[in-house]
């Protein structure tokens, strides 16, 4: 199994949260891929992208037809990217400003998420940010984002046992395993859009 693993190729992800705060459980869940595709997922390269320097959108911000320069850099990592990996935390039943703000930079001519594969993870209070998912895929269908169906990943963060420390670091270890079936699912299902040499 571990050969077969192994000679998976490798994917890129550009990792996206949707919270701008440092100890932000969302944020927390990203760290707990970054370390997975490190430490126990082959074939998996995954960049941390910030959103936090875009402007909001205005078009006026486009002079010449030239994006703002941090516009352009975000824009790059997602073009560079095969797939992208959603922490959505959800704000009253929807995805946040922040995030919808990055997928309408994105929504430009050329529209840079076209045909990548992608997933939801979230973690919060009631529903652990269900409901931003379905805002969030409905939002991807125009983007022609395509997401993985299962597993879906909607944490409770809030319920014992404790989930995460106090700067917002993923601790459970069933959750982490959870992640990692997300990651692995991402990985196939990235691969299977893609087109075959």
């Amino acid at each position: 199994m571990e050969a077969v693993v192994a000679s998976k190729p490798m994917i890129k992800v550009a990792a996206i949260c949707g919270s701008l705060r440092k100890a932000s459980n969302n944020r927390g869940l990203i760290r707990t891929a970054l370390e997975l595709t490190k430490e126990s997922i082959n074939g998996i390269e995954m960049e941390y992208v910030d959103i936090s320097p875009l402007p909001m959108l205005n078009t006026d911000l486009v002079v010449d037809g030239k994006l703002p320069p941090a516009v352009e850099a975000f824009r790059q990592k997602i073009l560079q990217s095969d797939s992208i990996l959603f922490a959505s935390p959800e704000y009253n039943y929807s995805l946040t400003g922040p995030l919808k703000n990055a997928l309408d930079w994105g929504s430009l001519s050329p529209n840079v998420w076209a045909d990548k594969a992608a997933a939801i993870v979230s973690a919060g209070g009631g529903f652990g940010g269900a409901r931003s998912h379905y805002h969030l895929r409905q939002v991807g269908v125009f983007l022609d984002l395509h997401f993985i169906n299962k597993p879906e990943f909607y944490l409770k963060a809030f319920e014992p046992p404790a989930k995460f420390d106090s700067d917002g670091n993923l601790i459970d270890e069933a959750s982490k395993e959870k992640m990692k079936q997300v990651l692995v699912a991402l990985q196939a299902f990235t691969l299977r859009l893609q087109p075959k040499n």
